[in-house]
């Protein structure tokens, strides 16, 4: 009896303090204002955010927190979570598209660095009348800032990898 109570109360403890991880993004219709006369749009299909190890593909209208891992003064691992429960060491990701009368203004990349360090990473882009990935360069977000990125393409998505500190 005391050793299935033992095991009961672990679980319990594990279950209440655990963070929900979401290893997938739902299928979303993705619907992008291209120029005047055109939109782009396409099924994303139910799919990891993260293609690799520590390489997160983000989608317009998505907002992400990434939990990470710090071992050894680096980033460990990353995953996505429903909260951000853990604020000292979850990164927050928010990719958006600014229209005004039919006209994209421009795509916009939020990043919150909640370490007391520089944040870097690499971004890939792949953008509406294009057939392949193209390199951006991105600013290193101080400690415990936010950065934003802007461009002037419309982006279909982004592949955010390399992360480290600086």
């Amino acid at each position: 009896m005391k050793k299935t109570f033992t095991i009961f109360a672990f679980l319990l403890f594990i279950l209440c303090y655990s963070q929900d991880v979401k290893t997938n993004r739902e299928s979303i219709k993705l619907e992008l204002i291209a120029d005047a006369e055109n939109n782009y749009s396409m099924q994303v299909p139910n799919s990891p955010y993260f293609v690799k190890e520590k390489i997160l593909q983000i989608y317009p209208s998505e907002k992400l927190y990434i939990e990470t891992v710090i071992k050894n003064d680096s980033i460990y691992s990353m995953e996505v979570v429903n909260k951000n429960v853990n604020p000292k060491r979850t990164i927050e990701i928010e990719f958006s598209q600014n229209v005004t009368d039919r006209t994209n203004k421009q795509m916009l990349l939020k990043v919150t660095n909640p370490f007391d360090k520089k944040l870097n990473y690499n971004a890939l882009m792949y953008i509406v009348g294009h057939d392949k990935w193209i390199p951006t360069s991105i600013i290193p977000i101080l400690p415990n800032l936010v950065n934003y990125e802007t461009w002037q393409d419309t982006i279909i998505t982004l592949v955010l990898e390399n992360w480290r500190f600086e």
